[in-house]
């Protein structure tokens, strides 16, 4: 069982600390689906080294409860590289702060299921609350690496 989450894509780069990752978030056909995708480069010059697709699960911000969801899952293709599914709450108020977890994007169309328990947090001690989910986030990041990542769907499934 899934419910569809029907997302307001925004794209981010490192640009917002100076760095010089060079990347767009494009809406078209992918292998014969519509797709919000993610193409560009990484670089980590200038203390740089990310691209990012994310949105706020509320237009405003505020939390959606998914504890009734065992996690997300995403429906994607890309180029064999790693990348990370980043998921903020409002417990978390630093922009560095997440829990994550990593996933390849294989070059066929694939249903990647990233299940809430199997998050790790990052540079915060407050525990995942799926009662208080806020912003998720598509990040290829950490290394000079070309990026392409297309979504076709994202839910929440149990």
């Amino acid at each position: 069982m899934t419910q569809a989450i029907d997302p307001e894509w925004e794209f981010v780069t490192d640009g917002v600390m100076g760095g010089e990752s060079q990347g767009q978030m494009t809406q078209e056909q992918v292998r014969g689906h519509a797709a919000t995708r993610l193409t560009g480069r990484v670089s980590l010059e200038n203390n740089g080294g990310f691209l990012q697709m994310a949105f706020d699960f509320n237009a405003g911000g505020g939390p959606v409860d998914a504890s009734a969801w065992s996690g997300i899952e995403l429906i994607l293709c890309g180029n064999g590289e790693t990348y990370d599914l980043r998921l903020r709450t409002t417990d978390l108020d630093r922009p560095w702060q997440s829990f994550r977890s990593d996933f390849t994007a294989p070059a066929q169309w694939t249903t990647l299921r990233l299940p809430f328990a199997a998050l790790t947090p990052h540079r915060t001690d407050a525990q995942f609350d799926a009662c208080a989910l806020r912003r998720l986030g598509l990040v290829a990041v950490g290394r000079a690496f070309a990026v392409d990542l297309a979504v076709r769907e994202v839910a929440f499934f149990a």
